[in-house]
């Protein structure tokens, strides 16, 4: 049995425990929390949350839409992600979201200079119409589920 969709189930990652001292992995399971609302439970409409090592190791989680949650300098895939992803909201150099829902897979970075403004990052992502966008093109009405 399969435990993601590569087309609906989405990857939130954050940093090694021992860098960001779990401050993104509270912002990530509040994150996590209101996509698994929104999922109403449908099987693979929901997040799943790794640490950026296990997200790089495993090629397969790079096919789904994935957010990350921190920092270049706490999480590697921010910091990849940060190279190319384009800067959708910026808030008094503090705050940042990138994010390209436009090409495959989805991808979006979280983050800001320090624990706070990760936290506000997060928050903006939730309240002003990126998940809403991000879950709304991924989410999408499936045929082939009732073929």
């Amino acid at each position: 049995m399969k435990l993601v969709d590569p087309e609906e189930t989405i990857v939130l990652v954050t940093g090694q425990p021992a860098v960001n001292g779990e401050r993104d992995r509270a912002f990530a399971d509040r994150l996590k929390a209101e996509i698994d609302a929104r999922g109403l439970g449908h099987a693979y409409r929901r997040a799943v949350l790794v640490s950026d090592r296990w997200y790089l190791e495993n090629e397969l989680f790079q096919m789904n839409p994935t957010i990350a949650i921190g920092g270049p300098g706490v999480n590697e895939a921010s910091a990849r992600f940060a190279e190319s992803l384009p800067t959708v909201l910026g808030r008094e150099e503090r705050v940042f979201v990138q994010a390209d829902f436009e090409d495959e897979p989805k991808r979006a970075a979280l983050w800001g200079v320090d624990a706070a403004a990760t936290g506000d990052a997060v928050d903006a992502f939730m309240t002003e119409g990126f998940l809403d966008d991000l879950l709304g093109r991924v989410w999408r009405f499936r045929v082939e589920t009732f073929l």
